[in-house]
């Protein structure tokens, strides 16, 4: 008969099972409460993104001409309050740029962005950051820490790589020990390369563009390049100290 070993970790996971429902029993009831109420809003924005039509873009002109600047401000708060769901980001650019060409669109989906990334560390950091904390292991606050020293970079990081969820970059900035200002900094210098080229894809739609679309590529790929280059270098310092 073959015999069988438990691995260490499989022998830990009962240990581990109890600390965690120790440290929950723990937990305030306000800081249950308010994670339970981010995970409702998460939820229910969820279910807006999956159930809720949009119209179309015909309809949207129409009400944008019929309510003038009171219109457009409505826009930007909706773009913002989309990007708390789990919608597409690369859309509403596109979107931004089909409604107001590229300079309006640029500056709709910019302010739409920042705003909706504000939002979200907001939520998070007010409804979740205490629970996060107290439930925190060595690894985790580790991690934490070294995010609120380098969260500016971790979140420029995020927003500049394509297929990083939107959403998913706010709510962990919010739960993580990042600074608000680096969270800012970060979210508003790494929108940019993206914006610029979905905002033009959207601008230019239904246009023989081909060179405009291509000159749209180079800020996200000169940013992209500049990361992949300063991580290597970061590496390579680490490295050489390691070494000392």
């Amino acid at each position: 008969m073959a015999s069988t070993s438990a691995s260490p970790d499989d022998a830990l996971a009962p240990g581990r099972a109890t600390g965690l429902r120790a440290a929950l029993r723990r937990l305030p009831r306000r800081a249950l409460t308010r994670t339970a109420l981010l995970l409702v809003l998460v939820v229910a924005g969820c279910l807006v993104a999956l159930l809720v039509d949009v119209p179309d873009v015909a309809t949207l002109r129409s009400w944008l001409a019929d309510r003038g600047a009171v219109g457009w401000a409505a826009l930007l708060v909706c773009l913002a309050l989309a990007t708390l769901a789990p919608v597409p980001r690369t859309a509403l650019s596109v979107l931004a740029g089909v409604l107001a060409g590229f300079w309006g669109g640029l500056a709709l989906a910019l302010g739409s962005g920042v705003l909706g990334a504000l939002a979200g560390f907001a939520l998070a950091r007010w409804l979740g950051r205490e629970t996060v904390t107290r439930l925190a292991g060595p690894r985790l606050a580790r991690a934490d820490a070294l995010l609120a020293r380098r969260g500016m970079l971790a979140v420029l990081t995020g927003r500049l790589i394509p297929v990083t969820p939107f959403t998913l970059v706010s709510y962990a900035g919010g739960l993580s020990g990042i600074r608000l200002r680096s969270y800012l900094a970060g979210s508003a210098v790494g929108l940019v390369p993206g914006t610029v080229l979905h905002v033009t894809i959207g601008a230019t739609v239904g246009t023989t563009s081909g060179p405009v679309l291509l000159m749209s590529l180079l800020p996200l790929g000169l940013a992209l390049a500049a990361l992949a280059v300063a991580r290597i270098r970061y590496r390579r310092r680490t490295g050489a100290r390691a070494g000392l």
